[in-house]
């Protein structure tokens, strides 16, 4: 079964004369997708992007880290584990090659989990594995992606 989802993206040339490309052509623009605020993107910061905004790879990350909890949660809920917290501080690297291109090259992610039965931890540290099987977006990913996970019980 296929699932679509729609993104609009909406980018205009600051008015501006300044001699600039860089500064003519602004890095920010919207994403909408319908039913949902509006987002504000820019580049990252390195790329001359305004930082205060998301930027893509932010996004990636994002993705990546959301879709694996939501897999992992499924994968607990299936061995009837109890959750009671999950934090996760993940991290991509981006190479950035001489010509300008770039890649990422790795996903690091740090999930701490905190379950109610002291007797599933190593469980639920193994179920990390399928859960990154599971995940839409890491599936969709041409990267490694690391688990470092911690878990205890409350």
């Amino acid at each position: 079964m296929n699932h679509l989802f729609k993104v609009a993206l909406n980018w205009m040339k600051k008015d501006n004369i300044s001699s600039s490309l860089s500064r003519i052509y602004t890095k920010s623009h919207h994403i909408s997708i319908e039913g949902k605020p509006d987002l504000e993107v820019s580049a990252a910061k390195a790329f001359k992007g305004d930082p205060n905004l998301y930027n893509p790879e932010d996004l990636l990350l994002s993705s990546l880290t959301s879709c694996h909890m939501m897999s992992y949660l499924y994968c607990c809920m299936q061995y009837k584990i109890e959750v009671i917290s999950y934090q996760d501080h993940s991290e991509a690297t981006l190479q950035v090659n001489p010509d300008g291109s770039g890649k990422i090259v790795k996903v690091d992610l740090f999930p701490e989990i905190i379950i109610s039965d002291s007797s599933q931890i190593e469980l639920a540290l193994s179920l990390h594995k399928k859960a990154n099987e599971l995940c839409f977006i890491a599936n969709s990913c041409n990267f490694p992606v690391y688990h470092h996970a911690k878990c205890s019980a409350k």
